[in-house]
């Protein structure tokens, strides 16, 4: 007669505890040696992000695999200039710009991020009332307020310090792709091939969506939110009194780790990029189901392909996805605004403090969330967000590259030759990239 199994001895137990307060302690570490590049990196697959990658798996299996490892060296460049422009001047990059370059070319700039956030955040609200509706039922409506209301409620209220801590712990939510992609079966040759050659297909549909993978990973409000963070970090660490006060003394270390920082971000950020194209390829493409517009909808047509598990690790990764990239997204267009309306600005501030720069994340996240109610189909705002951030990129990216190269600004912490030539190539293809999308839009009304 078989014997049921003996329950574990203290000892067991005590040794299982113990591992797991290391575990615990390690991962404290690990995230506390990480800052806003991290953060940066995570949010930047937000929900709607999610939902391109699912597109590209669905539709074109694994062919544009190859454009993670082509995407990153760009996102990284940029994305550690606007972390340098912060930390060497004190100042967001809305600041930097109103300081050195004529008030038109940043109203047009900031306009343009505003409007395009405010709907990248609808879509994103929408994708994660719609996840919170298939896996705990309720109306959507329900879990559209408590879910923007709780956002409001957290980047008002928690202090800083904690906040930036609860954003870090938000990005292991990303790790539900990874796990994901292991539950279904994968052609890991095939995966490899695609990942390693680049395959090119002259179609509309093929080109237009490396112009939404690109508009994507390489975003406007990346770029304010970055530079800002690196400056809140600094007026934490006490190097600076305030956000736009003077110039922090910085050191040729602390801008390696600043670097150091943003490339794990990035690497992050398309490790999980590569493994949704995956499963989604893996599966929807496997099947023939082609037709997903929203995150939400490719975790629901997962089900019935790889399993409860996969379904309820990409439904949950969007709800843990959109925790971290909304206020990332409505604190982007804040610190954009309160600098170049000069208002007290930073989440390092109480409300109190910097009234208008919390009313404008209120209001992102507000106006975002009636998108929703007015019926606009996710696809279509995303398409047009892509086309506004197609029109902000390329200028923003190109005064990006040009303010890192200025010695009157960055003093000896100006661009290398390297990453001139990858900020300026970055330039050009989002520039034609986003003039294709823009036409493509044009032609289809």
């Amino acid at each position: 007669m078989a014997q049921s199994p003996q329950p574990a001895s203290p000892p067991a137990q005590q040794y299982r505890g113990n591992r797991s307060a290391v575990l615990l302690k390690d991962l404290k570490k690990l995230l506390g040696k990480v800052g806003p590049g991290f953060i940066t990196g995570a949010a930047d697959d937000d929900p709607s992000g999610v939902a391109t990658y699912a597109q590209t798996g669905a539709i074109f299996g694994y062919s544009q695999l190859w454009l993670v490892w082509f995407t990153s060296p760009f996102m990284i460049v940029i994305q550690q200039m606007c972390g340098r422009i912060g930390m060497v001047t004190g100042k967001g990059l809305a600041g930097v710009i109103l300081d050195n370059y004529p008030k038109s070319v940043l109203y047009v700039t900031v306009s343009l991020l505003v409007v395009a956030n405010t709907i990248n955040i609808g879509a994103d609200l929408g994708a994660m009332a719609s996840s919170a509706q298939m896996l705990l039922g309720l109306p959507f409506l329900f879990w559209l307020v408590l879910i923007t209301g709780s956002i409001i409620a957290l980047e008002i209220l928690v202090p800083y310090k904690i906040y930036s801590r609860i954003l870090k712990y938000l990005a292991l939510t990303l790790f539900t792709y990874v796990l994901a992609a292991f539950v279904v079966r994968l052609d890991w040759d095939e995966v490899l091939y695609a990942t390693l050659i680049p395959h090119i297909e002259i179609s509309a549909a093929f080109l237009l969506n490396i112009v939404a993978i690109l508009g994507t990973t390489i975003s406007p409000y990346l770029f304010f939110w970055q530079a800002s963070e690196e400056v809140e970090e600094e007026v934490a660490d006490g190097r600076i009194p305030d956000m736009g006060i003077r110039r922090p003394c910085v050191t040729r270390q602390g801008i390696v780790e600043m670097n150091r920082d943003t490339v794990i971000g990035m690497f992050f950020s398309q490790i999980i990029m590569f493994f949704i194209i995956v499963t989604t390829a893996a599966t929807l493409h496997a099947s023939g189901i082609t037709t997903i517009q929203t995150a939400s909808q490719a975790a629901e047509a997962l089900r019935p392909l790889a399993g409860d598990l996969s379904y309820l690790l990409f439904a949950a990764g969007i709800i843990g996805t959109g925790l971290l990239a909304v206020p990332v997204l409505a604190g982007a267009s804040a610190y954009a605004v309160a600098e170049t309306a000069g208002l007290r600005e930073g989440l390092g501030k109480n409300p109190g403090r910097a009234p208008g720069f919390y009313v404008v994340i209120a209001l992102s996240v507000l106006v975002g969330m009636s998108l929703d109610l007015l019926g606009i189909s996710p696809i279509t705002a995303l398409y047009y967000a892509a086309a506004l951030n197609g029109l902000a990129a390329p200028p923003l990216m190109a005064l990006v590259t040009r303010i890192a190269n200025r010695e009157d600004i960055m003093g000896r912490f100006v661009n290398s030759r390297e990453s001139n030539i990858l900020g300026w190539v970055i330039v050009l293809i989002m520039a034609l990239t986003g003039a294709a999308l823009i036409v493509n839009l044009a032609i289809g009304l």
